[in-house]
């Protein structure tokens, strides 16, 4: 069996080592760097199953490593850790494509718990059969969603879905004409609630509408439910 390897980007050595440890506990292999710069670079060549990422970093930023991130994979998960605590910090992560985020000083019991969540949703799809993986395709409109190999199609074009970007459209799709709230999302998606990060929810529809919408400001897929929040347009929408 394939061991699952964590990249982790921390200048502060004595929490990169607390972090080290625990998680090998867990039966990680794990590598780290202190530099923001290095970080990416480490990143974006190695083979990693997920990203553990201080904001504060020399070099360049985690944010910004972050982002650099998601352009060129996104797919594998980060998890966000800062000692800041202003409300910026954790809307632009999350924003940026990260898919939790910590706050210095954090539990060991949060970390791995953390950590366990991410690995486990980003290694659900390896775990599935050949017959599952029939059951996981789903066809409507122009718009082909496999949710095996995590994979979405718009007019026979591979389009790309950061973690959370096809985390959502999975939800929606899979539950085609119910409305989710905003906070119902931050729920659902990022695993518990993230209160007050509606704009978070926001920004990540956008993002989705722009990828699989012919027009963003008319969607023909993700309807929005004035006073409530959100939904995916039933079968019989696309047969008018």
């Amino acid at each position: 069996m394939e061991e699952n390897r964590v990249l982790i980007i921390e200048d502060d050595s004595e929490i990169a080592q607390v972090i080290a440890v625990n998680i090998k506990d867990l039966g990680l292999v794990t590598e780290h760097v202190t530099d923001g710069k290095e970080g990416l670079n480490k990143a974006l060549s190695g083979n990693f199953n997920l990203i553990i990422l201080d904001i504060m970093l020399p070099g360049l930023d985690g944010i910004s490593v972050c982002r650099n991130i998601r352009e060129k994979d996104p797919l594998t998960p980060i998890l966000m850790v800062t000692a800041k605590a202003e409300e910026i910090d954790r809307v632009l992560g999350l924003e940026f494509g990260a898919d939790d985020y910590m706050t210095k000083p954090f539990s060991v019991r949060e970390l791995t718990a953390r950590v366990k969540a991410l690995l486990r949703r980003s290694n659900i799809s390896q775990n599935q059969s050949s017959e599952d993986q029939e059951k996981k395709r789903i066809s409507i409109g122009n718009l082909i969603v496999d949710f095996h190999m995590r994979k979405v199609e718009l007019e026979k074009r591979e389009i790309e879905l950061t973690v959370k970007e096809f985390d959502l459209l999975a939800l929606f799709i899979q539950n085609q004409g119910r409305a989710y709230s905003r906070a119902d999302l931050l729920n659902l998606i990022w695993g518990y609630q993230f209160q007050g990060y509606e704009h978070t929810v926001n920004t990540h529809i956008n993002r989705l509408r722009n990828k699989i919408e012919k027009d963003a400001a008319n969607p023909e897929y993700l309807k929005t439910v004035w006073g409530v929040g959100y939904r995916f347009a039933e079968e019989k929408e696309f047969k008018k």
